[in-house]
């Protein structure tokens, strides 16, 4: 497995779950299953992408502009992560930061699917694609078990 075919299998369940949870209503526990669920692996997958694809990737001059490009994408999750952890499940808006979520982190993993996973793939090394692979699913693990 390479690290791109790891991470597409973690995109797919990203977008299952964010699909899920714009279809939830209220403050329900369902609702609040499903963000915590989603709020955990976006959390886990951006830390372990980081370090697994991200760093490696700015330590090449033809795909470091898309890793920084990346990360500065997590952090714009990161922010409206945290303006939904300040918005109450029931309140009118929730739902609409949580659909603004959705479309930011899809368009996120569209871009690195169609873009940044091309430009890594010239620049990593066949081998190196296979252990980023290893690397990553033992950091997925490693924040999953903290």
């Amino acid at each position: 497995m390479t690290i791109f075919e790891a991470l597409r299998k973690d995109h797919d369940i990203q977008r299952d779950l964010l699909a899920r949870l714009v279809e939830t209503h209220g403050d329900s526990d369902e609702r609040d299953n499903l963000y915590q669920q989603v709020r955990a692996e976006l959390h886990y997958h951006a830390a372990a992408e980081e370090r697994a694809l991200y760093i490696p990737m700015m330590s090449i001059d033809l795909t470091q502009e898309k890793a920084r490009h990346s990360v500065a994408e997590h952090h714009e999750i990161d922010e409206l992560l945290e303006l939904l952890d300040e918005t109450d499940y029931s309140a009118t808006n929730w739902l609409t930061h949580a659909k603004q979520l959705q479309e930011l982190v899809t368009h996120h993993l569209d871009e690195e699917e169609q873009e940044v996973f091309q430009l890594a793939g010239r620049g990593l090394e066949d081998k190196q694609k296979t252990s980023l692979a290893g690397e990553y699913e033992e950091e997925m693990q490693r924040q999953r078990s903290a």
